[in-house]
């Protein structure tokens, strides 16, 4: 073999190796965008369900509140639809696409910390398994959302921004995302560690009357108003977990003295005596932040429909 053929095959055989090193890297960065994508996809999809889930089983009912979630769902499915669908090679519309589903998936999460902080249109949030779920998924959503956002396009197209992100940029970017998402689900564990569910109203001897819109209606010692759960039998209370931190219940003696109708208690299960009125187990509501108001009456949530104790002289 001369010294030419043995340049030309050293030469072939760089060129191959140099193939293979090309051709390696991209199936592997192909990889891992698809399951960034289909990851990001079935968190937005999650939380859609998750609060699709909450509309259907109450919050519709709520007033502002419902159609907020209404939007929330459609919104999930659609940015889902969109973070799913639209092809890589289209990397300007791929990374607007991750880009808004992880926005989205921040401002969801704002949205119920603002809501157990200080509350949202007159409705305030409590701790619940599906506040908890929908939070820890919306904070992955979104890191997951914003790395398909910065990963890398395909080499073919225009190298400019956002079709193509600099390296340098794309680290910075990257760990600047990094952070929020820390410090998202540190709020979010400190918003729920304080957003335990109120204590039950002991109302005891101090149940009374009050009048709200011309209607006398039953309420506690501290004059707020007391409900009845439609599910409910007199003996028996169907409202626990979740439903109890939205709709605590009275608890106390049974006395109502100068009150018309029949006060009594029926046992909870794990928990103290609750008061009762004419067979019906009584309740206060959480959205009801002042003595007179009623904003749990006629509500359908967590599983049926409230009403206001209404007490005929």
């Amino acid at each position: 073999m001369t010294r030419r053929d043995t340049m030309t095959r050293r030469a072939t055989m760089t060129a191959a190796a140099r193939a293979v090193r090309d051709h390696a890297g991209p199936p592997a960065r192909c990889w891992r965008t698809a399951t960034l994508r289909v990851a990001g996809s079935g968190l937005l999809i999650a939380t859609g369900a998750i609060h699709l889930d909450l509309y259907l089983t109450g919050y519709r009912s709520v007033p502002a509140i419902g159609w907020l979630f209404l939007l929330q769902v459609i919104a999930a499915f659609g940015l889902a639809l969109a973070v799913l669908a639209i092809p890589g090679r289209l990397a300007v519309a791929s990374r607007l696409a991750a880009a808004a589903g992880a926005g989205f998936a921040l401002a969801t999460l704002g949205g119920y910390l603002l809501s157990v902080w200080i509350g949202l249109f007159g409705f305030t949030e409590v701790r619940t398994t599906a506040g908890i779920a929908a939070g820890v998924v919306e904070v992955a959503a979104f890191a997951v959302l914003a790395a398909l956002a910065l990963a890398p396009a395909p080499a073919a197209g225009p190298a400019r921004f956002p079709a193509q992100i600099a390296p340098a940029t794309a680290r910075a970017a990257g760990a600047t995302a990094a952070g929020l998402a820390l410090v998202a689900l540190v709020l979010l564990g400190t918003a729920v560690a304080g957003a335990g569910a109120p204590a039950p109203a002991a109302t005891g001897t101090g149940l009374k009357t009050t009048t709200i819109g011309g209607t006398t209606v039953l309420a506690n010692a501290k004059g707020f108003t007391l409900y009845w759960f439609a599910p409910d039998t007199p003996a028996a209370s169907k409202c626990y977990g979740s439903c109890a931190q939205y709709w605590p219940p009275a608890t106390g003696p049974a006395a109502g003295p100068g009150l018309p109708g029949r006060v009594a208690t029926i046992k909870r299960t794990g928990g103290p005596a609750q008061l009762t009125y004419n067979g019906h187990p009584l309740y206060t509501y959480i959205g009801d932040t002042a003595p007179g108001q009623a904003k749990g009456n006629n509500l359908n949530l967590n599983g049926g429909l409230w009403h206001e104790v209404r007490v005929s002289r």
